[in-house]
C-alpha cells in the first residue's frame, strides 16, 4: 500500500509537471498549475492507490472491478478540463463547448498522459492513435472533437513544440467554435 502510494504521488506528480510545462508552451501556465490538484485528495487517492498499475490510469481498473470509479466521479465533477465536466444529459445541447483555457488544458494534458505513459515509447504520432478510437466514445461537443482531431493530426506531422503555440491555438480554436 506504502509502495503504492509513493509510486502514485510521483506519478501523478510527474504528470503535472509536464501538463505545467505544455501549458507554458500554449500560453496558460495558471491552468497548469493548477492541474488536477484534486488527485492528492483522499477520494481519489484511495481508489488510485489501491488499483495502482504504473502502466494505465487505476481508473481503468477500478471501472473492470467494480463496474465504476469514485476517483473518476471526483475528478471529472471538479476539473473543467475533462469533456465530462461538461455533459448534461438533461438539456437541449448536451455536450456544450468548452472555454478556451479549458479546451487547451485538455490538449495539454492528454498530450502529457500519453508522454508519461507511454514513456521512451512515445512518438509524435501516439495521441492521434489514440484519440481516433477515444473520440468514437467521448462526451464532447463534435466541434471540439474536429478540433482534437486536427491539432493531434498536426502534432503526428510537425511535432508538440511546432503546434502548441499560443497564436495556433488560438485560431484552432476560433476556427471550430466561433
Amino acid at each position: 500500500m506504502v509502495k503504492n502510494l509513493i509510486k502514485h504521488l510521483l506519478l501523478i506528480t510527474k504528470h503535472r509537471w509536464v501538463v505545467f510545462k505544455l501549458c507554458c508552451k500554449a500560453g496558460i501556465p495558471l491552468r497548469g498549475l493548477l492541474h488536477d490538484l484534486s488527485k492528492y485528495s483522499i477520494t481519489e487517492l484511495k481508489e488510485s492507490i489501491k488499483y495502482y498499475q504504473g502502466s494505465h490510469s487505476p481508473i481503468i481498473e477500478a471501472k473492470k472491478d467494480k463496474g465504476y470509479s469514485e476517483a473518476w466521479l471526483h475528478h471529472k465533477g471538479r476539473n473543467k478540463h475533462h469533456s465530462e465536466y461538461w455533459y448534461d444529459a438533461g438539456v437541449p445541447e448536451p455536450t456544450p463547448i468548452m472555454p478556451y483555457k479549458y479546451t487547451v488544458e485538455m490538449l495539454c494534458d492528454k498530450l502529457a498522459a500519453g508522454i508519461i505513459y507511454q514513456g521512451k515509447n512515445w512518438t509524435k504520432d501516439y495521441q492521434l492513435k489514440y484519440w481516433m478510437k477515444e473520440k468514437e466514445t467521448i462526451k464532447m461537443n463534435d466541434k471540439l472533437k474536429d478540433l482534437c482531431t486536427e491539432f493531434f493530426t498536426e502534432v503526428s506531422k510537425e511535432g508538440i513544440d511546432a503546434v502548441l503555440k499560443k497564436e495556433k491555438l488560438q485560431e484552432l480554436y476560433k476556427k471550430y467554435t466561433i
